[in-house]
């Protein structure tokens, strides 16, 4: 659980990181659009997720599917894209290289 949220993966801590990403600033959970449920990354959902991955449709980037593991607040997929990887609520960092996977997540 993360703050009133189920994240799924493969060793969750409080704050989202996970196995496969544990640095400081992995501080996010995403909201997989095939089975709306939270995991820290595509890696965890490969291994435990719906198996019918799916990324979110351009359309629907107004819809909340992205959590932030420090203070539990959730930004739209428009929100995440824009906020230069800072929490718009809390103001700690995400990890910038985040950036480079968005494609597995957003269409």
């Amino acid at each position: 659980m993360s703050h009133h949220h189920t994240v799924k993966g493969v060793s969750v801590d409080a704050e989202t990181r996970c196995a496969h990403y544990h640095s400081a600033i992995d501080r996010i959970a995403i909201k997989f659009f095939c089975c709306q449920q939270y995991f820290p990354c595509f890696e965890c959902h490969q291994a435990i997720g719906c198996g019918n991955h799916q990324v979110w449709p351009k359309d629907r980037f107004q819809e909340k599917a992205v959590l932030c593991g420090s203070c539990g607040h959730e930004l739209t997929i428009d929100e995440y894209l824009a906020c230069a990887s800072i929490c718009p609520s809390c103001t700690l960092p995400f990890n910038p290289g985040c950036n480079l996977h968005t494609y597995l997540y957003f269409g």
